[in-house]
Formats: C-alpha cells, structure tokens, sequence
C-alpha cells in the first residue's frame, strides 16, 4: 500500500489568464478504485496528464508507483495481440494472461490473432490485462466501455470490480456505481474525495446544494433588512447631530452634550450593522461555488409531411458479400424514437450508413421519405471543427 501525494498544485495552459488547478492538495491511496468526475472542461484529461508527468506545473506530485493511461498507444497494430501484451508487461507469464482473459469470459485465441483484426471490445479486452498485468501499476482509465455492446460492458464491468489501483472517468453513471469506492470530484472551487460511489457522492452534494441555497437566501435577507436599517440609523443620526444647532431655523437653548452623545451612539449603531452586512456578504460569496447550472437542451426536428419516414423490408446489410443478420423488416414513422441494439460488429453503424446515403451492400428493400432530412452525430467526433452553421448544412 502506497499513496500519490498532491501538495499545492497549480497549472495553467501557456497564454491562459486563469489556472485550471490553483493550490490543490490531497491524498490518493494506490489501492483505491477511485471514479474521476467533473464536468467537461473542468480539467479531468488535464490532470491525468499531470500525474503521467507530461506537463510542467507549481507544485509537487509524490508517488512511488508507476502511472499509465488507458487506452494505452500501439504504434504497431499489425502485430499479433500476443507480442502486445508482452511487451506492456514483459514479465508476465502465460498461465496469468490467460486467467485475466477468463475472468473477462474471452477465449484465449485472440492473442493469436493480429491487434488490429480485433474487434473494438477485444482490443479493450487485451489493453485492460496487459495494463493490469504490469507490476507496481496504477491505471488511468479514460472511457472503457464507449462504443462496447452490453455484453462486452458487462464483462469490463465484472473485471474492473476485481481490479484495485485504478482512477476511472467516465460518463456512464452505473459504472461507476457498481465499480468505484471513492469519488474524485474537480468542482468549480476545489477537488474534493470522499469514500463512496457516483451515487453516494451525488447525494451529498444534492444536499450540500441545498444547505448553501437556503443559507444563501437567508443571508439576502438579512443583507437586505440590515441595509434598509443602517440607512435609517443614518438617516436619524444626521437629523439629530443637526437639531444641536437650530429647530424650525430658530436658535434653542438644548443640550448639545446629550444630543451629540445620541447622534454618536446612533452612528457607532450604523457601523456596526455596516460590518454585519460586510459579514453576510463574506459567508454568501462562500456559498454556491460549486453549484453549475445546466442549459437545457432542445431537440427539434423538421416534420415531414409523410406518416412513415422509412420502411425496410426483408433487409440485410453485407460485409465482403456476406450477409451479417437475418432478414429484418421495420418501418419507422413521424416522431417514433427507435433504438438499435446488438454485439460490435452486427451491423448497427452501417444500417445507419446505409440510412444515410452511403453506398452500402444489402439486399432487400429500403425507401426513405423524399423530404426527409438526416442529422447525423458520429461515435468518432475528433474531426468534427469549424461553425456549426456550417457542419448544420453538411449533414442535412
């Protein structure tokens, strides 16, 4: 048992006013499984690359383990998945690679086929236990089950509740519900960790949101009533310091003493409510830091005139002029939400192609409504760049 040690870290991107880390210390223990969460741009890719050491910060990071980051790089796909294994963890014996594959339900003969004729979930498969495999490791696993079909998430999320030594990101809640047992959360104002899972975390902070939320409105309150209230202390002390020398513009015999005694008892009472606003203010500016607001967003898409949009009949989609599913027949019509589900490799992306426009082998039947427009969001959306005004017209 070890831990990674961050004392006072702070980071900024090179021509960035604002750090994305500023001061931020805390304790990670080597054999925790911890769930990194944070929204997007918050710095969670950021701080993976800190603790590989590929940026320079202020700071100090302190561990004794080795860090790598998963999915792991293979410069060289056109290998066998054998040789790829072994050269992550080169001391590694057979006997261990196989039980790491059984515990993943994946049949030995994979290693003895090249990487890049793997599926998606079988690659995931062999960089997990290749990472694992590898002595006085801990892992950084960004994303492992994007893109998996529900029995390959199954099997990553069976293994994973084996494994210890890791930090997870991902956007898959139940994921990290069933595997995590601490949660690391990059919040607007600070990093905080505690004990638990996505959803013990998230109670915590749905009731810290609204601890601070009523606090907030009370201290408004009490900001507003005590400004009103100094206002009048003001207002009457200057009324009073006033009335020592004339009333009604007619010289009086009054004793200044006692009424300047007044009007400075009345002042010292308006500074004091002066610094219990300042106070309010202090402990509100303190409360709803981390709270994010969340802009809704709309899908709206174009009616069409037509009742059914797409109608197929007797379709199978070809691969290498082999068929890859049985004949189906479906229709889909206005305002119908329809999800397509099944292993990698089924078919699922190229019947969306083959909606699409894309030339596409099949036999059977498909017609698409003539006024239909298609919007189309890919898995892969790294090239995606440029206005979206622009990208709007692109794919429509």
């Amino acid at each position: 048992m070890s831990q990674i040690k961050v004392n006072n870290l702070t980071f900024r991107y090179d021509g960035n006013i604002n750090n994305i880390f500023e001061n931020v210390s805390f304790n990670v223990d080597t054999e925790w499984k911890l769930g990194l969460i944070g929204r997007n741009g918050k710095g969670k890719t950021t701080f993976f690359k800190l603790l590989q050491g590929k940026y320079e910060y202020n700071g100090k990071i302190t561990k004794n383990v080795n860090v790598d980051y998963f999915p792991f790089e293979i410069k060289n796909k056109n290998r066998m998945s054998i040789e790829i294994v072994n050269e992550i963890a080169p001391n590694v014996e057979d006997w261990e690679i196989i039980k790491e594959l059984n515990l993943l339900n994946t049949d030995a003969e994979i290693l003895y086929r090249k990487f890049n004729l793997l599926s998606g979930g079988e690659q995931v498969k062999i960089l997990l236990i290749s990472l694992f495999l590898k002595e006085n490791n801990f892992l950084l696993i960004d994303e492992p089950t994007n893109h998996l079909d529900i029995e390959t998430r199954n099997n990553i999320i069976n293994y994973l509740k084996r494994k210890k030594g890791f930090i997870l990101v991902s956007h898959d809640r139940s994921l990290l519900d069933e595997v995590v047992n601490h949660i690391i959360s990059i919040n607007n104002s600070n990093i905080e960790i505690m004990q638990g899972n996505f959803s013990t975390w998230k109670e915590n902070r749905e009731k810290q949101d609204n601890y601070e939320k009523i606090q907030n409105e009370k201290l408004q309150k009490d900001i507003n009533r005590l400004e009103i209230a100094s206002k009048n202390t003001e207002k009457w002390s200057n009324i009073v310091e006033k009335s020592k020398y004339k009333t009604n513009n007619i010289e009086t015999k009054i004793d200044r003493g006692y009424v300047g005694h007044k009007s400075a008892k009345m002042m010292k009472r308006s500074k004091i409510m002066e610094e219990r606003i300042e106070k309010a203010i202090d402990e509100k500016s303190k409360l709803l830091n981390n709270i994010d607001k969340n802009e809704s967003l709309k899908i709206i898409p174009i009616e069409s005139r037509k009742s059914e949009l797409i109608i197929a009949k007797d379709l199978q989609i070809k691969y290498e002029g082999k068929t890859i599913f049985l004949p189906i027949s479906f229709e889909i019509k206005n305002k119908d939400r329809i999800a397509i589900v099944g292993k990698n490799g089924i078919g699922k992306s190229s019947m969306l192609n083959l909606i699409m426009g894309e030339k596409i082998q099949y036999n059977g039947e498909i017609k698409i409504a003539k006024d239909l427009k298609i919007s189309y969001v890919s898995q892969d959306t790294e090239n995606l760049k440029g206005k979206l005004k622009n990208l709007h017209k692109k794919i429509t």
